[in-house]
Formats: structure tokens, C-alpha cells, sequence
């Protein structure tokens, strides 16, 4: 009996010892006034990240399509087929770089999946010995199937290919049905031509979205007859600058150049527009929520005017007080704010699982885009906070407030 007092008074001398000026006393014991300002907070953070993250893995997902380029760069004539040979001999003359290898392919043009729709996308024409290099320097950890063969109407997928198409590997015994959904060009089929049903016959293991056919097939059907020249830097750690040199060097020539940077310049040009209309957006969004918020804390604060004149007139100074309130209003949005920050993570995940993961579309969870454009959310929020209790300070009178009480 004895212990329980002594533990008894133990609690409550620990209880007596906490400071009315520690920041997290009001917190604690008014949860309910303070759950709501931190929920606004969080909302707003997780509403700007998910939609920064959202829009920008429209590029993103793009520039993951033709991510495979990033291997090599390639070279194609304009208007004069012959002229490939020579291009080529160019290149292994006046690379700065050593050369790994050179694939003279033809290409044909498909369509895959993206998230603004249908996006053109190109099916390789490769030679048997290319083929297995390329899937190698693509990262290919295996295949499920087999190779194409010579002059047949057959390619390979990548599985984010097969997974955004829905396709599956050809099987001559399966349903009619199953057997359409190993066909990615056909005759009837303007946006993804072939003269004859081209069957999937292999689906390799890796995260490049490839389609690759056998050159001798696409020579045989498909027109016009020039030929496109893959570079391959010696070593990956060159291709960049393989990359650069030779668009710099066929700059002006009748040559088309596809490197990766390209793709990459390009795709963010697309969407500058996009990306100007939504920082209009989310600017909005920042004062309209600031607004909001110094409305919301100047209220709260005005519901705190006793706490505050009682704690004057038993002998805390006003510079103590602003303290511990700047410092509850620090708490309050630094709090908010890392935990929109973890609901947006969460949304994102959810997001990624739910739709995009089915399609192979690209989401950048951890978008560091995304998570910047939630800063000026809460430093507004603190400027105007800050302010605002400053200024009812400047006029508080705790003699007023503490007559007013006992009367």
C-alpha cells in the first residue's frame, strides 16, 4: 500500500516538474485542437508531392520506353541509302572513343502503351549473332522461348513490353483467342503494319522495353530498303560521349542521329509547357492553403488568450511566451509537413501498384521534384504563423485578459 502512494506522488511530482513553457504541453493535452492543424498540413504536402509525381512521370515514363537507346546511338541516312556504309566507316575512324561494335539493322515502326495514349515505338531488325549481343548489353538476365528465326515474321519482347501489350509467347496449339495475344504487327493493323501476322516467340528477362525481329525478314517486306547503324561504345562508361561527339559530327549532313540525350531533351521540351501551367497551380495552392492556415492559428491562437494573460501574471515574461508559441507553431508545421511527406510515399506506393505497375509505366516514388515543391508550403506557412502571432502580441494585454477572466 505504502509503494503505491509513494509511486503516486512519485507521478505526480514528475508531472509538477514539466515546465508550462515546454512547447509540447499544450500539444499533448489539446489533441484535438491540434490534430486538425496538422492534418491540414499534411493533406496539403501529400495533395503537392502526389501531384508533382503523378505529372512528372509522364516524362519519366517516356524517356523509360526508350531507355534501351541509352546502349548505343544510332545513325540512318537521309534520302540516300548508300550512304549508310560510309557513315559507318566515319564513325570508326573519327570516334573519340573506342568502338565495341557496329549492327547494320533495318526498323519498323509499332505502337506501345503510354500513359498520354498510344506512343510510336520501333521494332529492331537484327542479325542472329547481334541479337544475343544486343539482349546482353541490354541486361538480359534469361530468356523464356527462343530467338526468332532468319527471315521468319517472329520477334522478341522485353517483359515490360509483354506486360503493357498483354502478350504472351506464341503456342500453335493454344485457343484462337491465346493466339491472337502473340501477335504485335499485322496486315490489318495501320498503326503496327507487317505484311504477315508477326508472332512473339521470346520474352526476355529484363527491365529495357525491347522488340526485336531478324533483319532478313524485314529486308524481305518492309520498305523503304535503308539501312540504320547501331554504335556501341567499346565501354558503357564511353557511350555519352560517343553520343554527343556524333551529333555534333552529322550536325547539319543529310544523316539522322538517335541518341538518348536526344530522347532525353526532347521529352522534357514536350512537357515545359505542362510543367509552367502547374507551377501556377501549386503556387495557388500554396496561398490559398497559407491564407487558410494563418486564419486557422491566428483563431486558435485567440482561444489561448487566458492561457496566455495567466501565465504573464504569475511571472513569465511576454519574450518567454512568444517563445514557446513560435515554437508549438514550429512543431506544428515541421510535424505536419513530414508526415504529408509520408502519406505522399504511401499514396505513390498505392499508386504504382494499383496503376501503374499493370501497364510498365515508370513512377518515381522517391521523386525528388516532387518532394521540393512541397517546401514553400510550410515555410509559408511559418512566415505567415509567425506574423500573425507577433502581431497580437504586440497589443496583448494580460492584465485585461486576467480581469476580464475573474470577472
Amino acid at each position: 500500500m505504502d509503494a503505491s502512494l509513494e509511486g503516486k506522488r512519485a507521478g505526480r511530482a514528475t508531472r509538477a516538474r514539466v515546465s508550462p513553457l515546454s512547447p509540447t504541453v499544450f500539444l499533448r493535452r489539446n489533441a484535438g485542437k491540434t490534430i486538425p492543424l496538422v492534418a491540414v498540413i499534411m493533406l496539403a504536402v501529400l495533395l503537392v508531392a502526389a501531384i508533382i509525381a503523378l505529372i512528372d512521370s509522364i516524362p519519366y515514363s517516356i524517356r523509360t520506353i526508350y531507355d534501351y537507346s541509352k546502349e548505343m546511338v544510332g545513325i540512318t541516312p537521309r534520302g540516300d541509302p548508300t550512304a549508310t556504309p560510309r557513315f559507318v566507316e566515319e564513325v570508326k575512324q573519327s570516334s573519340p572513343v573506342p568502338i565495341g561494335r557496329v549492327m547494320i539493322c533495318r526498323a519498323t515502326s509499332t505502337q506501345v502503351q503510354s500513359i498520354v495514349g498510344k506512343w510510336p515505338y520501333a521494332v529492331l531488325g537484327l542479325e542472329r549473332p547481334d541479337i544475343e549481343y544486343f539482349l546482353q548489353r541490354q541486361g538480359s538476365r534469361g530468356l523464356q522461348g527462343r530467338l526468332p528465326e532468319p527471315g521468319r515474321p517472329e520477334v522478341i519482347v522485353s517483359r515490360p513490353v509483354a506486360k503493357n501489350l498483354g502478350l504472351v509467347i506464341h503456342d500453335p496449339l493454344a485457343p484462337q483467342k491465346q493466339r491472337a495475344k502473340a501477335i504485335v504487327q499485322r496486315p490489318e493493323d495501320t498503326d503496327a503494319y507487317s505484311p504477315y501476322p508477326v508472332r512473339v516467340v521470346g520474352i526476355a528477362d529484363t527491365d529495357r522495353w525491347l522488340m526485336v525481329g531478324t533483319v532478313e525478314y524485314m529486308r524481305a517486306n518492309h520498305f523503304p530498303p535503308v539501312d540504320l547503324a547501331l554504335v556501341f561504345a567499346k565501354n558503357k562508361a564511353d557511350q555519352p560521349k560517343l553520343d554527343k561527339w556524333t551529333l555534333d559530327h552529322f550536325k547539319g549532313r543529310r544523316a539522322q542521329v538517335y541518341a538518348y540525350s536526344k530522347v532525353r531533351k526532347e521529352s522534357d521540351t514536350m512537357f515545359d509547357t505542362l510543367f509552367k501551367i502547374l507551377n501556377v497551380v501549386i503556387g495557388t495552392l500554396v496561398i490559398i492553403i497559407t491564407v487558410m492556415m494563418a486564419m486557422l492559428i491566428n483563431i486558435y491562437q485567440s482561444q489561448r488568450l487566458v492561457e496566455f494573460g495567466l501565465l504573464q501574471a504569475i511571472g513569465y515574461t511576454k519574450k518567454q511566451i512568444l517563445r514557446r508559441v513560435l515554437t508549438e507553431t514550429v512543431l506544428v508545421v515541421i510535424g505536419g509537413w513530414f508526415l504529408g511527406l509520408g502519406m505522399a510515399v504511401v499514396a505513390l506506393k498505392v499508386a504504382d501498384i494499383v496503376l501503374m505497375a499493370p501497364k510498365a509505366f515508370a513512377l518515381e516514388i522517391f521523386d525528388q521534384k516532387a518532394y521540393l515543391y512541397t517546401i514553400p508550403l510550410p515555410m509559408c506557412i511559418l512566415v505567415v504563423a509567425a506574423a500573425s502571432v507577433l502581431l497580437r502580441f504586440r497589443k496583448f494585454d494580460p492584465v485585461g485578459v486576467v480581469e476580464r477572466r475573474l470577472v
